[in-house]
């Protein structure tokens, strides 16, 4: 992925606002811009800022020594140890376990995690699931510094996007953006479609990846991913509220087993509408972007554009639940589900299947 232009703050030039020469710059060729902003305006202009810049400092404060260089290496025909590549991570207990990119450490035979403090540690993976490129890794030490997990389903388009982690190998490096939308779901360079994804203009580049996003409260929103290779200034992170439900049975199974619809999916807002209209109890919904041809979910009549509300009589408010239903338990079960399709209500049994190939 590439860094953003290292030009003006906003990416954009400034306007002119004045476009004919000064008296006294006419004949050097130099253009007025106008008067410039003195007094109280120009006063709270630098409030602003200084505060968004404190903002930024406190968040890479508290979860920078948190955050982890993750290097992983095989072993060569000859048994000696070579290199691979390495990402990040970040701790999320005292006790030293770790979250990260599943496309860091898939199939690693050694992994070495480098702490901000200089100290090197051999690392052991608890669990990983491919399918939303995430990993649990596990370090030796009690009281370690780590994060704490915010909650991805508050977040908006506009709020503060902090990334933390070790591009091209560079150390501890913090980049500054925005959320430019939640809810994204997108197909990555494997096939593989991962659901309930935060695009951001913060800059991630490679080595970034399995690093935190963080929000303006220091607390991790996401986990970054810099494998949506064919993206140019537009980046991704999971979403921590997903990260931290796969974390659990990760921790638990050390795989996470889940039943297959055979849909891609993204959370979506149900228009205001039709939610007093129907006396619905939600406002929003899993929005049914993909259906493979012959699965589960296009079998049983779904089709793109329909609104998941309910499945296996759970409300379904977005992609998180949606993932919570499809456990293990679910696989070969008829389940109920309810969707609003275009302006009307729309009861189905879904049966999910196997994951094919996942």
């Amino acid at each position: 992925m590439t860094a953003s232009s290292a030009g003006s703050p906003s990416g954009r030039e400034r306007p002119l606002a004045d476009s004919t020469p000064s008296s006294e710059g006419a004949s050097s060729g130099v253009w007025s811009l106008g008067p410039e902003r003195s007094g109280p305006a120009s006063a709270d202009d630098a409030a602003l800022l200084d505060s968004y810049s404190r903002t930024v400092t406190r968040a890479a404060e508290r979860v920078g020594p948190a955050t982890v260089k993750v290097e992983v290496g095989s072993k060569s025909e000859r048994g000696e140890a070579e290199r691979r590549g390495s990402g990040s991570g970040f701790i999320f207990t005292p006790d030293g376990l770790i979250l990260t990119n599943s496309h860091v450490v898939h199939e690693a035979r050694q992994i070495e995690v480098s702490l901000p403090s200089g100290e090197h540690q051999r690392a052991r993976i608890v669990g990983e699931d491919p399918r939303t490129d995430l990993a649990v890794l596990s370090i030796a030490g009690p009281e370690l510094p780590h994060a704490s997990f915010g909650e991805s389903k508050r977040l908006k388009a506009g709020s503060i996007a902090i990334a933390i982690g070790n591009p091209f190998g560079f150390t501890w490096t913090v980049t500054a953006g925005v959320v430019s939308a939640v809810g994204r779901s997108l197909r990555t360079e494997s096939g593989r479609l991962v659901d309930d994804v935060i695009q951001t203009d913060a800059a991630l580049n490679p080595g970034n990846s399995g690093g935190p996003l963080v929000g303006s409260d220091a607390r991790v929103i996401g986990v970054n991913t810099a494998m949506f290779l064919r993206s140019q200034g537009i980046c991704f992170a999971i979403a921590i509220d997903m990260a931290k439900w796969i974390a659990m049975k990760l921790l638990r199974d050390g795989v996470v087993r889940r039943g297959f619809l055979g849909l891609g999916a993204q959370t979506a807002p149900l228009p205001l509408r039709l939610v007093r209209q129907l006396g619905l109890t939600q406002e929003s919904a899993a929005f049914v972007t993909t259906l493979e041809a012959n699965g589960p979910a296009a079998r049983a009549g779904l089709r793109e554009g329909d609104l998941i509300l309910e499945f296996g009589g759970r409300p379904i408010l977005g992609v998180d639940d949606l993932h919570r239903v499809l456990s293990d338990e679910a696989q070969g079960r008829k389940l109920p589900m309810r969707l609003l399709r275009h302006t009307r209500l729309v009861q189905l049994e879904v049966t999910p299947g196997l994951p094919q190939g996942r």
